[in-house]
């Protein structure tokens, strides 16, 4: 039962939606830290109090950079990195983040006819700059591998785990998103290999990348016997379509709750 208490199910949305992401049950939000970033302070205070509120928390935030702010190729802009990832985190330390989701895709896309791995050294370099500003406000950065249609480099676990390892900061560290897992067809052993670099999940029904509603629906039962296996105890956030939230979203927090609980 400790187990159990110790992981929360969140919602990754829009700042419009935080309302009904609380009134849906869900124990935190997982806002974009572009919307957060990019937003006027005036905006900025009015989404911090209304996050207050409503009693909710955002100690992750996702969509870290612009696809505009390029982490590989030849455009790369140090400098306008440096001061976005200030404003970011900033803002992000004021909301009580702690986790940011870097995926990204069309920041790390890699050119086409760009050297391979001029690209990843591109990206331990960017991770260990943005892990050093993430540290200064209390945060870390957790790679989200992607699948092949949304981005050219780091689509799998195993290599989202090889960044990691390259960067070698304890604020540049690994999440899983499920939806990119299966569609990679990647091992959930994964999930064993990485556990002491495994922050944080995202989940979703492959299927039509839809909220989960039963067991039965997808084959959901090796990846979360890894997660159980290693004690897996931060946080799952679903990151998903619904056709009606406000009847799916509640089957979704349970079905990840049972999901977890002992077999």
């Amino acid at each position: 039962m400790i187990f159990l208490l110790l992981v929360q199910i969140g919602y990754c949305t829009p700042v419009r939606n935080v309302e009904a992401a609380k009134a849906a049950g869900f124990d935190y939000v997982e806002l974009g830290t572009t919307e957060i970033a990019t937003m006027s302070d005036a905006d900025f205070e009015r989404t911090a109090d209304e996050i207050a509120r409503l009693g909710l928390t955002v100690p992750v935030t996702n969509l870290f950079l612009p696809a505009t702010l390029k982490v590989t190729g030849p455009d790369v802009d140090r400098q306008q990195q440096a001061v976005y990832m200030k404003k970011a985190f900033d803002r992000l330390a004021r909301l009580g983040t702690r986790l940011v989701v870097f995926g990204s895709g069309g920041a790390r896309r890699v050119p086409d006819g760009f050297p391979r791995e001029r690209a990843f050294d591109q990206l331990v370099d960017f991770g260990r700059r943005a892990a050093a500003e993430a540290r200064a406000h209390g945060i870390t950065i957790a790679v989200e591998p992607l699948r092949r249609e949304e981005t050219n480099i780091i689509n799998s676990a195993a290599e989202g785990l090889a960044l990691v390892e390259a960067i070698h900061d304890p604020n540049f560290e690994l999440m899983i998103d499920f939806y990119h897992l299966a569609s990679e067809r990647e091992d959930p052993a994964i999930v064993v290999r990485a556990k002491d670099h495994l922050r944080h999940i995202h989940m979703a029904n492959p299927r039509g990348r839809v909220f989960p509603q039963e067991w039965g629906e997808y084959d959901y039962a090796p990846f979360f016997a890894k997660l159980r296996e290693i004690g897996y105890g931060g946080r799952i956030s679903v990151e998903a379509q619904a056709a009606d939230f406000q009847r799916d979203a509640p089957k979704a927090i349970a079905l990840l709750r049972r999901a977890l609980e002992p077999q």
